[in-house]
């Protein structure tokens, strides 16, 4: 294992807390030093123009790829709503206003779902990666998970409309799961999990990961 001085960088290209969090916490064990675009002065931002989530993910990881040195792993995830013809999908983190809040998006959510019974309320949350370097994609994985939109927001912990998505083999919503827990089984910890077996295996070829 390398001392923390000599890991291999790696840009998370996201300006979300709760992402980055989550995405270097699932690849804790790996050699690498996690960045955020803050930390190397990126304030650019990469127009979300693709039509799905893993188009918006590859704009993403491979222009941040352009302006930096490093590693870059990008994702864009969402969720999706049966009964609201997979709204709010790509658009999940604007879905009530350009600079939406979580509330405010969880309340729109609940406003169009309204009447609507428990049975007609399927949803599940997706998340694609697409790990880049220097402008060409090394890898690109997808995770998704299946659940129902409760009645109302149960749980603090997570992020996004995790209070609000009901996942039933723990008879809980994701608000109101450990991270620990949580990551087990969400979008992106199944994404990640994949992601991490190709970073596992590039190290064990190449330890310093520079002739990628």
């Amino acid at each position: 294992m390398k001392s923390r001085s000599s890991k291999t960088k790696i840009l998370v290209a996201t300006s979300n807390p709760g992402k980055l969090r989550e995405i270097a916490f699932a690849l804790a064990d790996l050699p690498l030093d996690f960045l955020s675009l803050r930390d190397l002065g990126i304030t650019e931002e990469v127009k979300e123009e693709g039509k799905t989530f893993l188009e918006n993910a590859r704009l993403k990881s491979l222009a941040y790829s352009l302006k930096n040195p490093h590693l870059t792993l990008a994702e864009d995830s969402g969720l999706q709503v049966r009964h609201l013809r997979g709204a709010p999908g790509i658009f999940s983190a604007r879905f009530s206003a350009p600079r939406a809040t979580d509330r405010k998006n969880i309340r729109r959510v609940l406003r169009l779902m309204n009447g609507v019974p428990w049975e007609k309320r399927q949803a599940r949350f997706v998340c694609c990666l697409v790990l880049a370097r220097k402008g060409k994609i090394l890898r690109e994985v997808k995770g998704e998970v299946h659940g129902r939109i409760a009645f109302r927001p149960a749980g603090a912990s997570g992020f996004g409309y995790d209070p609000i998505f009901y996942y039933h083999p723990f008879r809980l919503t994701f608000g109101q799961l450990s991270a620990e827990k949580k990551n087990r089984v969400s979008h992106r910890g199944r994404a990640l999990r994949k992601m991490r077996q190709f970073l596992a295996s590039l190290s064990a070829e190449k330890p310093d990961f520079e002739s990628f």
